[in-house]
């Protein structure tokens, strides 16, 4: 039982699209990310994604990849200056549920359920990556379990 923080892969900027959908690059390093998580059983029930085009492109692909039972779904709030208090107190360990946003709200999300506060970061995250985290029983907070990252650095 798990939460999944992703931040979406790269994308285009705006002067080569005013809706920054994802570029190839962010697509394949997407998609090799879904693949590495979907061939070590990650089980995921749903996926939430922000308003933003490259975000839900980013679900998709891990959609795809993990087969979530109840799909994806475009919410409201995890935009990148969006409250991550408001998120954050729905936020359930047994939901394993994905979220696909943007930084800093990522960051701050993380930073947020691991220590109370949004800041400092805890966690630098990689676009496309993923941070899962999780509350067991007897802790107040959350704790990051494990996390996958395009590129080792």
């Amino acid at each position: 039982m798990a939460l999944y923080l992703i931040q979406h892969g790269k994308s285009l900027s705006k002067n080569e699209d005013p809706e920054q959908a994802l570029s190839q690059t962010g697509i394949a390093e997407t998609q090799q990310i879904a693949e590495v998580a979907s061939n070590y059983q990650i089980s995921v029930k749903c996926i939430h994604h922000s308003t933003k085009t490259r975000a839900r492109q980013t679900a998709k692909i891990f959609a795809k990849a993990l087969c979530p039972l109840n799909g994806i779904r475009q919410i409201e709030g995890i935009n990148p200056m969006g409250d991550v208090t408001l998120i954050a107190s729905g936020l359930k360990a047994e939901q394993d549920l994905m979220l696909v946003g943007h930084m800093p709200f990522m960051s701050r999300l993380t930073a947020y359920l691991i220590t109370g506060n949004i800041e400092p970061p805890v966690f630098r995250f990689q676009n496309s990556g993923i941070v899962c985290l999780d509350k067991f029983p007897d802790d107040k907070n959350w704790q990051i379990v494990w996390a996958l990252m395009p590129r080792i650095a």
